[in-house]
């Protein structure tokens, strides 16, 4: 399999840490959005990432319905994901709170990168961050219920621990989020950024976000 996108990226950390998880070689394509969209376009019409091409020839975009695919592939044993149930209703509510905050902090970022300052829309930036600390907030609630040293869903590192992780280093470095609001969280983040296919799948943020 090949896998498309810059771990840089949120959305295609999160599906590189899951295969790590899972022990699914593939080959790591780290095309950007920016320097590379012509030819991610020929991957994915979106130009978007991430991308994943199965060893069949077919094109999965979007992290979660490539996560979808590799927890059938891993099993209902090994998958990440609970397979249903109020289970599986709770984990996907705690992805959709990381996800949106982190789609939010995008806009942000795309603000301040392709935007002159003195066209950057304050109204539209203050709401983005309302939306952030909203999403940011219900996580903390939950992470402060989890007793240090168990993660998010119980006894294991799940799905929604690992896009927790990805989200909470992405918005902090990208977007100068202060987490300090949110000790629970953090705690959280941190306990599973310390696992070695998280440690092994990073790439510091580096575009020119002004303040």
């Amino acid at each position: 399999m090949i896998l498309y996108g810059m771990y840089d990226s949120p959305f295609v950390r999160r599906v590189a840490v899951t295969m790590r998880l899972y022990g699914m070689p593939y080959e790591h394509r780290p095309w950007s959005v920016g320097r590379d969209q012509l030819a991610l376009r020929e991957v994915n019409p979106l130009g978007r990432v991430p991308a994943l091409v199965l060893d069949s020839g077919e094109t999965l975009v979007d992290s979660s319905a490539i996560l979808d695919f590799l927890d059938e592939q891993a099993g209902a044993a090994r998958a990440l994901l609970p397979v249903g149930g109020p289970e599986r209703r709770h984990a996907l509510q705690l992805i959709a709170l990381s996800l949106g905050a982190v789609e939010k902090g995008l806009q942000v970022v795309m603000e301040y990168v392709f935007r002159p300052a003195e066209k950057r829309h304050e109204p539209w930036l203050a709401r983005c961050r309302a939306q952030i600390d909203g999403a940011l907030a219900a996580l903390e609630r939950h992470c402060a219920d989890v007793p240090a040293g168990r993660w998010l869903l119980g006894a294991m590192p799940t799905q929604p621990d690992i896009t927790l992780a990805c989200v909470y280093t992405y918005l902090r470095e990208a977007t100068g989020v202060d987490f300090a609001p949110y000790p629970a969280l953090r705690r959280c983040a941190e306990q599973t950024l310390a696992l070695p296919a998280l440690r092994e799948i990073y790439l510091p943020f580096d575009a020119p976000v002004g303040t």
